[in-house]
């Protein structure tokens, strides 16, 4: 008994000295998203906006460079409901904020960071663009041939859910624990219940 004490206040330690470091990486990969789809929208509102086109080929048809402004979600879908999605937008900021408070795995860091800088990179179009305070056009300009046009926060977000999926499917939970496989649990204990354990990385 006394050494599972110790077992259990060993991994309680090292889980809690983990928390700290796995914020700070969330911090980080917002901090680096947003900035670098501010400084995209900036640069293409600078020199694609009002100049000729207003579009660049970067790779022959394929890929261009295109500077629109989407009053809709992601991949310029849902033009009408421009306050709606800003109102989501600030939803999952919230939830995010809610989860990094039990964060313990880097993958999660991950996600959620690439989440919360794509979100708050469009949320900043919709807050200070025209054509009003939480009805701005969010700035996008990727358009690949026979796709949406799209900004680098749509990619972010996409990258940050996809994330999330395959984490999920793997039973990795944002506080670092893992859920064992059922059957695999069933063989090594018998008939009893799925263990949640520490997984890999936390």
């Amino acid at each position: 008994m006394a050494e599972a004490e110790r077992t259990i206040e060993r991994v309680s330690a090292e889980r809690a000295g983990k928390g700290p470091r796995r914020l700070l990486a969330l911090f980080v990969v917002a901090v680096l998203v947003y900035a670098v789809d501010l400084g995209s929208k900036l640069l293409v509102v600078a020199k694609l906006e009002g100049h000729g086109d207003g579009s660049v080929q970067v790779v022959g048809d394929w890929l261009r460079l295109t500077a629109i402004r989407n009053s809709g979600a992601a991949f310029s879908m849902g033009e009408a409901y421009t306050i709606v999605f800003t109102i989501i937008a600030v939803g999952v900021i919230v939830v995010i904020a809610r989860l990094a408070r039990k964060l313990h795995s880097l993958p999660w860091a991950i996600a959620l960071g690439l989440l919360l800088g794509g979100a708050l990179g469009n949320l900043t179009d919709r807050v200070f663009r025209s054509p009003g305070v939480f009805r701005g056009a969010v700035v996008d300009f990727i358009a690949p041939k026979g796709y949406a046009v799209f900004n680098l926060a749509d990619s972010a977000i996409v990258c940050g859910g996809i994330l999330i999926v395959l984490l999920s499917f793997r039973g990795l939970d944002p506080d670092g624990t893992k859920h064992r496989d059922e059957k695999k649990a069933g063989e090594t204990s018998g008939d009893a219940p799925a263990e949640r354990t520490g997984g890999a990385g936390e």
